[in-house]
């Protein structure tokens, strides 16, 4: 089974893949964003390293189980035939309502059947002021008419 757009990626397939990824995880379901990796995918995400869908999904119940109110934007950097870089910012509150902006990069490679199969994630959070959240809509993925990272000037 294929998770198109598969290798070779054209700019556009890197596009709709970088959107896809972003539609996926603004729903924090864990489940379903596993599902775009390969059963054998890598990860590094910050300081901690990951082997298979298992610990994925593991590991995404954790964050989303502290990162309230989470949205995300995705934005595509450079593409290569199985390779797409990635820029992106998310906003979320902790527990006791702090809120916090996380700028970072991601690297990814793709299968031939066009699952993830790498993912290094560079991740910084930036402790900001509720009235300077930028990501305003309904928990699942950004509107089609809502700015996106450069056009918000991040």
């Amino acid at each position: 089974m294929t998770r198109p757009p598969v290798p070779p990626f054209t700019h556009e397939d890197a596009v709709q893949k970088v959107r896809m990824a972003e539609n996926a995880w603004n729903t924090r379901d864990p489940v379903k964003v596993a599902q775009a990796y390969t059963p054998e995918t890598r990860w590094r995400n910050r300081s901690e390293f990951l082997n298979g869908r298992d610990e994925v999904e593991a590991f995404l119940t954790r964050k989303w189980q502290t990162e309230n109110g989470y949205r995300l934007i995705k934005e595509i950097w450079a593409h290569g035939d199985s390779r797409i870089a990635v820029r992106f910012c998310y906003e979320y509150h902790d527990a006791d309502g702090n809120w916090f902006r996380a700028h970072g990069n991601e690297n990814w490679e793709f299968d031939a059947e066009g699952y993830m199969a790498v993912r290094h994630a560079s991740i910084n959070d930036v402790p900001i002021a509720e009235s300077e959240r930028l990501f305003h809509w309904p928990h699942g993925p950004r509107p089609e008419d809502h700015p996106g990272l450069t056009e918000l000037g991040l």
